[in-house]
């Protein structure tokens, strides 16, 4: 496998509609401790409250990439907009909440760059991860991850996690077409068809309510089914990845 190296990391932060809480977060963001220096890149994502005047007015320290989509399109086409600009060695996904805990992203980004993983996923149930505090939340999770692991061949706690790091020569040529939560099943089924090491690492995890901006709901988990069955049994995977993708991580 061709030996891991990282001088840049990048985080991909979708954003709709988290004004309230969102000068905070960039705010605990840009304080960040990373082994390397590390850029935000920021996918407003349609926002119609002041998200998006709070994103332009914010004084960030680290290096800042913002991305205005015009109108909504979801999670997924987001994420992909974000990866595509996105100028780091190593590229994550973090959401616009407090529901994960932002310095344990040095933690789970420390394999890649040791050259020990391509691809980190941090678990919120593996060994060692707190326990859930949602039950129903947590069976629904262990139930779409099972199904996943059923159809892709992996063996994940957590494949609904919000955490995924990868390497940018990666992920930059995974083509990703799903709009809105679709994304964590595609790009789990693709990363499946790769010859990559995937590990995954324990989480914190803190979920918030409906009440306070959570906006996946029952709908999104049935449209994850679909994915799962879609993206591993019924997609061709022709052109899935990109002609840049190195050729040892090729199927």
């Amino acid at each position: 496998m061709p030996k891991a190296w990282a001088d840049k990391i990048s985080l991909i932060i979708p954003v709709f509609n988290e004004a309230p809480h969102l000068a905070e977060l960039l705010a605990a963001l840009d304080r960040v401790q990373l082994p390397k220096p590390h850029e935000l890149v920021i996918v407003n994502d349609g926002s119609t409250d002041q998200s998006s005047q709070i994103i332009r007015q914010f004084p960030f320290k680290n290096d800042v990439l913002i991305i205005d989509q015009p109108v909504n399109r979801g999670k997924g086409a987001a994420v992909a907009a974000g990866i595509a600009r996105a100028t780091g060695t190593i590229i994550g996904i973090q959401d616009a909440d407090f529901e994960y805990r932002f310095d344990e992203i040095a933690r789970l980004i420390q394999p890649i760059i040791a050259g020990q993983a391509d691809v980190v996923y941090g678990s919120r149930f593996v060994p060692g991860a707190p326990p859930p505090s949602r039950r129903i939340h947590y069976l629904a999770n262990r139930m779409l991850t099972c199904l996943s692991n059923r159809c892709s061949g992996l063996r994940l706690t957590d494949m609904e996690t919000c955490y995924k790091f990868f390497r940018a020569d990666v992920i930059k040529n995974v083509r990703l077409e799903s709009r809105r939560y679709g994304f964590e099943p595609e790009v789990t089924a693709k990363i499946a068809r790769l010859r990559v090491r995937l590990v995954e690492l324990p989480i914190s995890y803190a979920p918030r309510s409906r009440g306070d901006g959570k906006k996946i709901g029952w709908r999104d988990g049935v449209a994850a089914i679909w994915h799962i069955l879609y993206f591993n049994l019924l997609a061709r995977r022709a052109d899935w990845f990109g002609k840049d993708l190195p050729a040892a991580f090729r199927p």
